[in-house]
Parts: C-alpha cells; structure tokens; sequence
C-alpha cells in the first residue's frame, strides 16, 4: 500500500522480519531451520531487519480513562427531589460495576483523526468559511 501510494502509514517501525524459514526434520528428534525466501516490497526494498518506516510516526501511549461526571448535578443540592438522588446512587453503582481496563488504542484514535481531518481538507463545503474561524478565535 505504501510502494503504491494507496494509504499513508501510521504507528512505529515494524520489526523486519522479511524472511520465509522452513523448519526441516533431522532424524534422531533433530529439526533444521532453513531460509527459503526473503519478502520484497513491489518496489523492491527489502524489509529484512529494517522493518517498514511508517509516513506519520504514532508512538503507542497508555491512556487512562477520567471518571465522568466530576461536577455539581441536581442531586447534590439541597432540597433535590428524591427520584435525582435516587438515580445518582444508581449512577455510581453502574460506574463502579464497569471494567476498569478497558483501553483505548492511541494509535488507532491518531488514525481517526486523520481520516477526519482529510475528509474535511477534501470536502471545500465541510471547511470552515474563514470569517467563522476568525470571530471562533476572537471568542476565544
């Protein structure tokens, strides 16, 4: 995909393993393994012990999933009708019921944003006329 320009690559080197072994048995309980092939790419580099070098390096990163729901909600004030309380206790034993080790893959998400980010670029009506970008900046 790379060689042809069909995609862009995204993450960390891979390993280099561009190398067919075939594992041929010796008698006595013995095995040799022996090179048969080597990988090419269509454009004839070899990967072997270099890897393939992505477009866009995205080293992987651990994410760590924030609590939601850290403000002020109804329930907490005083007065709140019961059925709010009621559904905040609810609430909170959903929360602590949920797998804590769920994860989200950085690299993954990296991508999306470029799939995004390119459709808006080659979609003219999507992009933000730049009067819009302007006052959005001034607001800020």
């Amino acid at each position: 995909l790379q060689d042809h320009k069909r995609a862009i690559i995204m993450g960390t080197q891979s390993f280099g393993k561009g190398s067919v072994q075939t594992i041929v048995p010796i008698p006595g309980h013995g095995a040799m393994r022996l090179t048969t092939a080597r990988y090419y790419t269509p454009s004839g580099r070899s990967i072997q012990a270099k890897g393939i070098t992505p477009d866009i390096t995205v080293e992987q990163a651990h994410l760590e999933k924030v609590a939601s729901g850290g403000g002020v909600r109804e329930a907490d004030l005083v007065g709140a009708l019961d059925k709010a309380k009621n559904k905040k206790a609810k609430d909170s034993d959903k929360s602590e019921n949920a797998k804590t080790d769920e994860k989200e893959d950085y690299q993954l998400l990296r991508a999306f944003d470029l799939i995004n980010g390119l459709s808006l670029y080659s979609d003219p009506a999507r992009m933000p006329v730049a009067d819009e970008v302007e006052e959005a900046s001034k607001a800020e």
